[in-house]
């Protein structure tokens, strides 16, 4: 568990900081305000041992900051005994507690862990909560993915079929998971097939099987994938490599809910829901010829489009969190902690391969970590070198210079408001141009803009 204390008294710093380590805490250290708010911003904090007179900011004022970048961070107030009505004013802003000056190191052990059993009671309640809805394997904190799990939550329970689109990595499968554990079906299969990874020639036979002598190999009968998901889901990714053939086959299993084996006669009745995936341009096959219009429309009841990772950097730590707890254990080095330089990085950089992207660097790092901390030494070189990125991936065809620059600079600009809180003052500080140019950056590009913006 990590404490944060913030406090402009040297001496007491060094007798908080000595006394929690003493007792097993990761310790972090603010002087002002600003410091505290920055710490409290860099690296997953627990909880905050705050004094309410600091002298760059009122402490009622930074409780209220740090409640709205976490509001489950627990807050202990520390005031001299003539201002306790305004420890207990700061307790009605959502401070848990409160220790008066002076305080005996037993009073604040006792506090500190009352504080953090509270959060490990939230924590466990929401992720249980999560877990009993279906949702235990996903983690976000950003609005766009709030408005992404709302539409899961409401088409789950429907028998409408759901077209999943977005950029390769962004988390398809893992959404479409939890689709089927909210749905009615959630006791029936889930079944997954790639479509995209399957041959061409054993597609057809892996979707709706084969009879005995179908084809050359095929020496027995065999049940088919839509077979195998009768009365749950099925999940068809990358949905855009289909041949025709089978695209008109899909059509019928849709329209009538029954196929005929390949090389059979009788045909055989399913209730599949399908959920489709694809980071392709749909509409545009469509218009090519190269995928059914009618399929489609069939598919394409329910659309829920994932953002990538760039246009939702709260969500970074979240899972690199996330990631670093799971490679942690499995290697057997729990604990682990990413420093708030690496952090940094992290938050910084475009991510072209989103949260798989994510998941093998944390990875990586885990396994490379000699100690208990990990740093940007442990970070892959097109991590740290961003810019090198676009010249890595520059398409044969050319690309579009403005359309490039535009998308690098609302990189940028996303990353910086993501690190004030959707402050546009601070943002145009750490970017070094006025907040009017700014702002009227963010208008060209269309960023969307945060309460605290």
């Amino acid at each position: 568990m990590r404490v944060l204390i913030i406090d402009d008294e040297p001496v007491l710093q060094d007798v908080l900081s000595t006394l929690l380590r003493r007792e097993g805490f990761q310790v972090l250290q603010a002087m002002t305000a600003g410091e505290g708010l920055r710490q409290a911003e860099d690296g997953d904090v627990d909880l905050v041992l705050l004094d309410l007179m600091l002298p760059d900011k009122p402490g009622i004022e930074v409780l209220r900051d740090l409640k709205a970048r976490d509001p489950e961070v627990v807050v202990v107030v520390i005031t001299a005994y003539s201002s306790v009505e305004t420890a207990i004013a700061a307790m009605r802003e959502g401070a848990f507690h409160y220790i008066a000056k002076p305080f005996k190191n037993q009073e604040v052990v006792l506090t500190v862990r009352k504080g953090l059993d509270q959060r490990r009671l939230r924590t466990e309640n929401r992720d249980l909560r999560q877990r009993l809805e279906g949702l235990g394997t996903l983690v976000w904190r950003s609005p766009l993915m709030e408005q992404v799990i709302e539409m899961v939550r409401r088409a789950a329970p429907s028998r409408s079929n759901i077209l999943l689109t977005g950029e390769s990595g962004t988390g398809k499968e893992l959404l479409a998971r939890a689709v089927h554990q909210l749905s009615p079906r959630a006791g029936a299969p889930f079944v997954v097939v790639n479509t995209g990874s399957v041959p061409t020639d054993l597609l057809e036979s892996t979707l709706f099987g084969h009879m005995r002598g179908a084809f050359t190999g095929a020496v027995a009968n065999r049940r088919g994938l839509f077979e195998v998901a009768d009365t749950g889901t099925i999940f068809l990714d990358e949905i855009g490599t289909i041949t025709p053939p089978t695209q008109a086959k899909l059509l019928r299993v849709i329209q009538e809910r029954e196929f005929i084996p390949v090389g059979g006669e009788q045909t055989v009745k399913v209730d599949v829901r399908i959920i489709a995936a694809t980071n392709a341009d749909l509409p545009k096959m469509v218009a090519e010829g190269t995928f059914r219009e009618d399929l489609f429309y069939r598919l394409n009841v329910i659309t829920i489009e994932l953002p990538p990772l760039r246009s939702r950097r709260e969500d970074v730590l979240a899972l690199a969190g996330q990631f670093l707890k799971r490679y942690g254990e499995e290697n057997d080095k729990p604990g682990l902690a990413l420093t708030p330089r690496a952090l940094d990085v992290l938050v910084g950089y475009h991510w072209p391969g989103n949260v798989r992207q994510l998941e093998n660097v944390i990875e990586r790092a885990v396994v490379l970590c000699p100690e208990d901390v990990i740093d940007v030494d442990l970070l892959p070189g097109e991590v740290l070198s961003p810019q090198a990125a676009p010249t890595a991936q520059f398409p044969a065809e050319g690309m579009d210079l403005k359309d490039a620059v535009n998308a690098y600079t609302r990189a940028l600009i996303e990353a910086s408001l993501a690190r004030c809180g959707g402050v546009q003052r601070r943002a145009a500080q750490m970017l070094r141009v006025r907040p009017s140019t700014l702002n009227e950056m963010i208008r060209r590009l269309g960023i969307q803009e945060t309460e605290g913006s």
